[in-house]
């Protein structure tokens, strides 16, 4: 329902048009997303200063949106983006 309402963006590249655009509230990151992925979303996230979470593989992470393979999602909508990092069960993103 939330994507369907605009308050995700999927993808490498319309996740960091959006942060770009000031639209990002938080962004999860497949933990198994590629190296090229990984630098392109960390640095961007970290210079907005935009919360970055670690997702379940992109894998999983694409069979919650019905999507084959997902390295990078971004919640635009307040209320569910504080949800999420408010929750507890999100994990910060950190480098391996």
């Amino acid at each position: 329902m939330s994507r369907r309402a605009g308050h995700l963006i999927i993808g490498v590249d319309s996740v960091r048009q959006a942060m770009q655009a000031d639209q990002v509230r938080v962004v999860v990151l497949a933990r198994d997303a590629s190296a090229r992925a990984r630098e392109r979303i960390v640095r961007l996230a970290r210079g907005k200063e935009v919360p970055l979470l670690a997702g379940p593989d992109a894998q999983i992470m694409a069979r919650g949106l019905g999507l084959s393979e997902v390295m990078a999602v971004a919640v635009a909508d307040r209320s569910l983006a504080d949800g999420l990092l408010s929750s507890g069960a999100a994990t910060p993103w950190t480098e391996d």
